[in-house]
């Protein structure tokens, strides 16, 4: 996968203030905000940064934290993880594989067989509907 990789400035003529804030400097929107936390149609979430897609909405459920959950990403190699050791705590951070963007972070709480819980950003993400005429 060929990596994207922008200036500052160019991400800021991008993306709002708050996708910036978000998805850049590695912010997190607040809990019950996000645009797409209860949004239940067919098709898949895309990086909102440079469009790689990113989870597929058959794999996304209501997990009670605020954000919007996955159990798995669409593709594995689509997304990276880093330590993070902020706030006092160690987490897993997920990000995009082709951009970098921050998309939230992953936790080993989750349904499945994997039994992850990707608690993803709205800000970070653009949702692309599932087309109605394929079949």
């Amino acid at each position: 996968m060929k990596k994207i990789s922008k200036t500052a400035e160019e991400w800021k003529q991008a993306l709002s203030s708050e996708e910036y804030q978000i998805a850049r400097e590695k912010g997190t929107e607040r809990a019950f905000t996000g645009e797409y936390l209860d949004n239940h149609d067919a098709g898949e979430y895309l990086c909102r940064c440079c469009g790689l897609a990113l989870f597929d909405a058959d794999k996304k459920y209501d997990s009670g934290s605020g954000w919007p959950s996955f159990t798995m990403p669409s593709e594995t190699a689509h997304i990276s993880e880093e330590v993070d050791n902020s706030l006092g705590s160690t987490r897993t951070e997920v990000l995009c594989a082709q951009c970098d963007a921050h998309l939230g972070h992953v936790f080993p709480d989750g349904p499945g067989t994997e039994g992850l819980r990707y608690c993803i950003n709205s800000a970070s993400l653009d949702f692309k509907e599932a087309d109605e005429d394929k079949g």
